[in-house]
Formats: C-alpha cells, sequence, structure tokens
C-alpha cells in the first residue's frame, strides 16, 4: 500500500499549489483522507480531510477559506487546493488516509512520503 504525494513547489506569498496524493495498492473509497503538514522544528499538524464520500470536510483555522480538499475516488486520490498561500505555509506536507477519527488525530498507519511546500515573502 502506497500513498504518494506529489504537487509541491517553491511559489510567491499570495499564489497558488494543488498537492495530490494517489493510492495505490488497495482502495481508500470507505475512508477519510486527509492532510497534514510539518515546519521545520515544530510538530506535524492537521490541516484538512475529507470523508470517503467527500461530503464532510474538515479544515485547521490557519487555513480555512483559503484551502481546499477534495477526492476522487475512481482515480484513488486525494487533492489540496492551495490558494493566497503565505510564508508561514512552508512546511513538507503529507497525506493519510483511514478511519475518520484515526486521519482526523494523524494516528493511521497509512502516510505518503511528503512534498515540500515553500513560500517566498
Amino acid at each position: 500500500v502506497q500513498l504518494q504525494a506529489s504537487g509541491g513547489g517553491l511559489v510567491q506569498a499570495g499564489g497558488s499549489l494543488r498537492l495530490s496524493c494517489a493510492a495505490s495498492g488497495r482502495t481508500f473509497s470507505r475512508d477519510d483522507m486527509g492532510w497534514f503538514r510539518q515546519a521545520p522544528g515544530k510538530e506535524r499538524e492537521f490541516v484538512a480531510a475529507i470523508s470517503w464520500e467527500g461530503v464532510r470536510t474538515n479544515y485547521a483555522d490557519s487555513v480555512k477559506g483559503r484551502f481546499t480538499i477534495s477526492r476522487d475516488n475512481a482515480k484513488n486520490t486525494v487533492y489540496l487546493q492551495m490558494n493566497s498561500l503565505k510564508p508561514e505555509d512552508t512546511a513538507v506536507y503529507y497525506c493519510t488516509a483511514g478511519q475518520p477519527s484515526r486521519v482526523r488525530n494523524g494516528a493511521s498507519s497509512y502516510w505518503g512520503q511528503g512534498t515540500q511546500v515553500t513560500v517566498s515573502s
């Protein structure tokens, strides 16, 4: 089972990026999926999560109104559209999948390898 995150990069403040996380080895169409991030010297923190059917979403207060999580179960992929990026969004972004409580608490066994997002001021 593998979660492959991609789409990170270097962007100026105010810019946008779209992260993708494609799953292989098993389907997560009945699992919640989410994104976490970890900045240098800080703990990994929750960013966003989406229910298996794509109806319910949750966001960290710091990204509400700027980030949008979505998923395509046919492609076994979750996305994170990031707009109005700020330097404080700089971090390695990780995707995760599993039971709702485990995803929300960062306790799932399934994690992607991370993709670096750097926002310059």
